[in-house]
């Protein structure tokens, strides 16, 4: 396989952000629908037509008394174009689908052996710190009878160090935990990685389970959430909006139904050949290999990796393999271009299957039996690498969010960030009290100049790899954050409000923001769209404040 770049592109520069909504169900009727559900609701369509200054007013209070649920039954979908700084905000700062703390996350190694981490963990560890599986020095607090206190003793080094007696408990543990601070263990801990951590995901065209890279685990505050509970026994604990995968496609956790089923973490018997004579299996290839000039291009994209190969480089695969389902075998919609490498690999893996005639991992309907509310807590989400961005949480098939543009699979575009002039460069003030003003002529030159001198340098490099025949995936790690990706973002109302409220200053806001100029940009344009959707309900974020309900 060969990362050769196509092209030689030459970098260049931009000073603004994107956002384009793509696809939407939203309006202010959805408001109210959802409000007058237990009452009226087939009708409230209609009220805007009949009534505006009602529905104005209903939308009004709820917002003002904080009824968020009715905000949440609708949805937009915006491509966003920016700097990869901007995105790494966005992570900061989720607006969409997201798990509770104590959901299990089933990794996979490359030997194929599982294991599971909570969301939670695996945030902390992520974040803070690889895991230290060394005991902590011993020491700790003990109540001395003859004295009639509470005794503090340490042992660190080769040493039990005595600490003194204390009336109470409370100080005993301070003298510890003051000793261990100021004496830190100098032993060499033995570190467990966790940013090499894969997840166990799914085919979505074949549901066999397969690995995908983590890229971010992401914090995404304190959410309602609730609990999905399936025939099989799993729990799902998650917002409204997290998409789980159903036998009809992706759908959001708030619009399922008791008797809905969810795709969960399941066992099949493994392809076998036996049913496949001979020579009919030669017929299939023949009749496969007429296809190649139809349905692969020129230059085409391996469905299995996603890199872009020349025709002779690629075959013909079944996606869903003969031995699986022989109806498909001469399907053309089953057929889909796969570079050698990818597809030696799944012919071996079929093979071995084939031979062993034992079980393989898929993905299975499990009929929802209960749904219910679930309270208020921390929540968490993952990134995952394509193509398929998703994961098993609980056992169960949900998706990620945050879909942004892979430089693993694709050669990135010299498209580099440089402030406008209307950019303010200086920063003042202290921590939580920042004021930028606008820079000299010389620091704008300077701003300018060094950016671009950089992108420069850096996308040569890039280059460079690439010619020599470093994979994308390594090559990417010399690109700066202010190259231009893509991505697409889905919320509802409710949480584009809380975004908005974090991410934009506004002379109307309660609590005020101070946010980086280029997420507001961002903010702003989504707001644009947002507000010409739903104007009654934009006009009551704005008078209440800009606080989400």
């Amino acid at each position: 396989m060969s990362d050769t770049p196509t092209s030689d592109p030459k970098p260049s520069f931009r000073s603004d952000v994107t956002v384009e909504l793509v696809k939407h169900s939203a309006s202010d009727s959805d408001v109210l629908w959802a409000a007058r559900v237990s009452t009226a609701g087939e009708q409230s369509l209609e009220e805007l037509q009949k009534d505006p200054e009602r529905s104005k007013g209903l939308i009004n209070f709820l917002m003002r008394d904080r009824h968020g649920s009715p905000f949440e039954h609708n949805s937009m979908t915006f491509f966003v174009s920016a700097p990869i700084f901007v995105f790494r905000e966005f992570m900061r700062h989720r607006v969409g689908w997201c798990l509770a703390g104590d959901t299990e996350i089933t990794l996979e190694s490359e030997a194929g052996n599982l294991r599971r981490r909570t969301i939670a963990d695996l945030y902390r560890l992520w974040h803070l710190g690889v895991e230290d599986r060394l005991p902590h020095s011993a020491g700790g607090v003990t109540w001395h009878s003859g004295a009639g206190k509470w005794m503090a003793q340490v042992h660190s080094g080769d040493k039990n160090h005595y600490l003194g007696l204390y009336e109470n408990r409370e100080a005993a543990e301070s003298a510890v935990v003051e000793f261990r601070e100021e004496h830190p263990s100098a032993r060499i801990p033995k570190l467990e990685p966790v940013r090499g951590n894969q997840v166990r995901c799914y085919d979505e065209e074949t549901l066999v389970a397969t690995r995908a890279p983590i890229v971010d685990v992401i914090e995404s505050g304190v959410k309602p959430l609730i609990k999905i509970t399936t025939e099989s026994g799993r729990v799902l604990r998650s917002t409204v909006d997290h998409a789980v995968l159903t036998p009809e496609g992706w759908r959001k956790a708030g619009e399922l139904s008791v008797g809905d089923a969810v795709m969960a973490a399941a066992t099949a018997a493994a392809p076998t050949e036996r049913p496949v004579p001979p020579s009919l299996r030669r017929g299939i290839g023949v009749w496969t290999s007429m296809q190649r000039s139809q349905l692969i291009n020129d230059v085409d994209v391996c469905h299995l990796c996603r890199g872009s190969f020349p025709r002779e480089e690629l075959a013909l695969d079944h996606v869903i393999p003969v031995a699986s389902d022989l109806a498909q075998a001469l399907d053309e919609a089953n057929l889909a271009p796969a570079c050698q490498e990818c597809h030696a690999r799944k012919s071996a893996e079929e093979e071995a299957l084939a031979r062993q005639g034992g079980k393989v991992a898929v993905a299975r309907p499990d009929a929802i039996v209960s749904i219910t509310e679930d309270g208020e807590e921390m929540t968490y989400d993952l990134s995952v690498e394509g193509p398929w961005h998703n994961f098993l949480a609980n056992g169960i098939v949900v998706h990620n969010s945050y879909n942004e543009e892979s430089g693993r699979y694709r050669e990135l575009q010299p498209v580099f960030y440089v402030p406008g002039e209307a950019r303010k460069l200086v920063q003042q003030g202290r921590p939580g009290k920042y004021e930028f003003v606008e820079g000299t002529d010389a620091q704008q030159e300077l701003t300018g100049r060094a950016m671009e001198d950089s992108y420069r340098q850096a996308y040569e490099a890039y280059q460079e790899m690439l010619a020599a025949g470093v994979a994308r995936e390594v090559a990417r790690a010399v690109l700066p954050v202010g190259l231009f990706s893509s991505m697409y973002a889905t919320c509802n109302a409710r949480s584009l409000m809380h975004f908005l409220g974090l991410r934009t200053q506004h002379e109307l806001a309660k609590v005020p923001s101070f946010p980086q100029r280029e997420i507001e940009m961002v903010g702003e344009q989504m707001e644009e769209h947002w507000a010409r959707l739903m104007p009654l309900t934009h006009a009551a974020f704005n008078t209440n404040g800009r606080v989400a309900p």
